[in-house]
This record gives C-alpha cells, structure tokens and sequence, in this order.
C-alpha cells in the first residue's frame, strides 16, 4: 500500500491569535507530516504545496520548474505572459537579458556606499517623528518614507511624486483593494512609468534609469523593470521594518540584548528575515515530470514553495519558532535562491541596519502604544505580510 499524501485544502490561512509572527498553523502543520504535501488552487487545478526547506531551495535551483506566468496552472484559463520587463515572472534568457544591465548597480559595495545617505533619510525621519512627539504610527512615520525615499532616489523619481506614487503602490499590494482600484491603481502607475522613461531618455539625470536608457532596452521593457523595482524595493522593506519592530518589542530579552550590543545588528537583522519571511510563497511550474520529496510532480503542476514555513523548518534551524538575535545558522531563503535571488538583498540589508540600529538609538523607551493584539495585521492575501499600523510610544 503506498503511503498516505497529506492534503492542504486552503491557502492562504489566517495565523493564530497571538502569534502573528510564526506561519499559519495550517502550514506548520502540513510541514509536520512532511516536505511536500497535495493542494487545490483556487481555480480548482491540483497542485502541490512545498513546505520544508531543502525542497523549496532545490527547486528554486532547479531549471526543470520555470517562473513564466502563462504557464502557472492555477486557474480556469490560460494566463498572458508577463509584461516586459517584469523579469520576476520569466526564465531565462529574457530573464537574464533584464537582470543582468542591474546587477552591477545594485552589488553589496555599491550599496554601502548608500549607507551615508540612508542614515541622512532615517535621522530626518526620526526627526519628525520626535518633534511631533507620541504617539506615533511607525508605518507611516518611520517603515515606509525610508525605503520609499531611498528607491525613488536610486530610480530618479522626482521628491514630489513621492508620496502620490506610494500611494498607488500601497493599493495594488495591500491584498484589500477592489478589482477596480486594483486596475485604476495599476494603470496610473503605468501611465506615470511612462512618462517618467521617456524624461530620463530626454533629460538623463545621475539615478540608476537613466544609465538604463543608455542601453537596447525599449521603453516598455524600462517601464516593466522600474515597475519591479519601485514595488518591491519599497513594500518589501517597509514590512520588514515595521514587523520587525514589532517583534522586537514583542520580545524584550532580545531587544535588551541589540540595545546592550550593537555589534548584533547584522546578525539581527538576518534573524528578523528568517524569522518573518515577509514574502511568504512564490510558484513554479514543473516543466517536465519532476520526482520531488518522493512525489512525481507531472509536468505542467504548478507548486506553492512556502518561504516562511521552509525558514521555519525545524530540521534546519533548530527551535525556528524562536526569535534568537544570537542565532548561528544562515542560509534563509527571505530572500529566495537561484537564479532568481533578490537582486535588491542588499540594499535591504544596509536599509535595516541603519534604520532598526537608529531608532533604538534615538527611543531607548520605544513601547506598543496599544495591546499586542490590537495592532492590525495585513491579511493574508497580501502579497507581502506586515502590519498595517504600528502604534508606539516613548518617554518624553
């Protein structure tokens, strides 16, 4: 008799009360009758769903499952290709043909020579935030305005496009917007994304897509890569450090020790990634028949690799459960692997060193400003977890 395949009817689903930082309990659950267990997609196309962690890094390896959108099988129709540019959604070589013109701009030398800069956007940042004095709500005073500014910068947005450009991208990534929103919210942020590729290729200016104009890239294809990199260079981050001030609060021992020892900035900062896994879950699809975990994927599955279940894996991170700025043991996969790593990780990480290491600096009594359990979450069908307001407070 073979053996018995576990089977996970829902995703995504909602995280237990009082535990808003450890994976739904549906997934910690499915991990713990193994790597890879049966799943339904929502369009009702069976899939699989990867939960342990050495699976979801082999494939994220693997060649033989591919990250193009027209062929996720997990609805009732066939999905259009994505856009150019939009690399995130390719496989080589197009993928390779837009990546590679941004990995020299965005290597970790390059960004520490940001660090200057990042540290001048979070002083004025916290500035603000002491004159205006407590309460205050971390998202929208501290989290959000430092990635944003750094990335519009980075691209050459213009200061006072800023906020109106968060705006559209805080609708199109919340997981609560109407589809009408959603589609006004995505085309005037296209619109926008247009008009400023053709300002750059008329009037370049020192920012990363004007050096892109100077390349064979068309304008649609520079309009598809701003676009990913404006979105992901700003929600990522901003859940990061919203949800990672959270957790800290959430557990004084560890925060007394980063305060106590500050030489434990980085080694925080990459706990804090595997312990939150803010980008939870990306697809593949196999393309050929596929023998994982002692399943056969058949070609044309598309399976659900769990970032956050996999970087709480107990088989490769003992006690994954528990926040430990002290932890030894590397290799998350926050920011995914392959070929189709983070290409803004390090950024991230110079951003999350500066910004967590200066605001505990500049509120040594930082505190919830309301219980634990009132501070709203994004629900799980955002793409990107977080919260979406972080009360606190401080002595004066």
């Amino acid at each position: 008799m073979s053996e018995s395949v576990h089977t996970v009817t829902t995703l995504p689903t909602e995280r237990r009360p009082g535990c808003p930082f450890d994976p739904p309990a549906e997934l910690v659950d499915a991990r713990r009758h193994g790597p890879i267990s049966r799943y339904t997609h929502p369009g009702g196309k069976p899939g699989w769903l990867i939960t342990g962690y050495d699976l979801v890094r082999s494939v994220l390896a693997d060649p033989r499952f591919s990250a193009r959108k027209e062929l996720l099988n997990v609805v009732g129709f066939e999905l259009p290709p994505a856009p150019p540019g939009e690399f995130l959604l390719m496989d080589d070589p197009q993928h390779s043909r837009y990546r590679k013109p941004l990995v020299g701009r965005f290597t970790a030398r390059r960004m520490r020579l940001l660090t200057e800069r990042i540290e001048q956007i979070t002083t004025d940042c916290l500035d603000a935030m002491e004159r205006t004095g407590p309460p205050a709500d971390l998202v929208t005073a501290f989290a959000k305005p430092i990635p944003t500014i750094v990335i519009c910068e980075l691209l050459g947005v213009p200061y006072e496009d800023r906020d109106s450009f968060q705006e559209q991208i805080d609708t199109f990534m919340s997981g609560e917007t109407s589809d009408e929103d959603l589609l006004a919210a995505y085309t005037a942020t296209q619109r926008y994304l247009a008009e400023l590729v053709a300002a750059k290729r008329a009037h370049p200016t020192d920012d990363v897509l004007s050096e892109l104009t100077d390349s064979d890239l068309t304008d649609e294809e520079l309009k598809g890569i701003a676009l990913i990199l404006l979105a992901a260079g700003f929600d990522t981050t901003a859940n990061m450090l919203a949800l990672g001030t959270f957790a800290l609060l959430r557990h004084p021992g560890q925060l007394d020790a980063l305060r106590a020892d500050p030489t434990l900035t980085d080694r925080a900062v990459e706990e804090l990634l595997r312990y939150l896994s803010v980008a939870k879950s990306f697809m593949r699809t196999a393309l050929v028949d596929v023998e994982l975990g002692g399943r056969t994927i058949e070609a044309g599955t598309t399976v659900v690799l769990s970032y956050h279940t996999a970087n709480h894996d107990p088989e490769r991170f003992p006690d994954p459960h528990v926040l430990d700025l002290r932890r030894q043991d590397g290799g998350h996969l926050a920011f995914g692997h392959g070929v189709h790593l983070c290409l803004g990780q390090q950024l991230a990480r110079v951003e999350m060193r500066v910004a967590f290491s200066a605001l505990l600096r500049r509120f040594p009594t930082l505190r919830l400003a309301v219980p634990a359990e009132d501070v709203p979450l994004r629900p799980e069908t955002a793409d990107i977890y977080g919260v979406k307001s972080l009360p606190v407070t401080w002595d004066v």
